[in-house]
């Protein structure tokens, strides 16, 4: 299982999907959702909704 690269906590995959969709597709250490949040000066929810509109569009990264 992997952990957030910033806080340690373990990750889920939507977290895993999201860091390599926003930052990397080849990332091998991710952030959690709070974390990547920072990282963007931006909410969790306007992540989750942006990550609901890719999967919509069919992003395999949030299957």
């Amino acid at each position: 299982m992997e952990n957030c690269r910033k806080c340690g906590r373990p990750l889920q995959p939507l977290e895993i999907g999201a860091t390599r969709k926003f930052i990397n597709r080849g990332a091998e250490e991710f952030f959690c959702l709070s974390c990547l949040a920072a990282e963007f000066k931006v909410t969790e929810a306007l992540l989750l909704e942006k990550i609901e509109h890719f999967r919509k569009q069919g992003c395999t990264l949030f299957d």
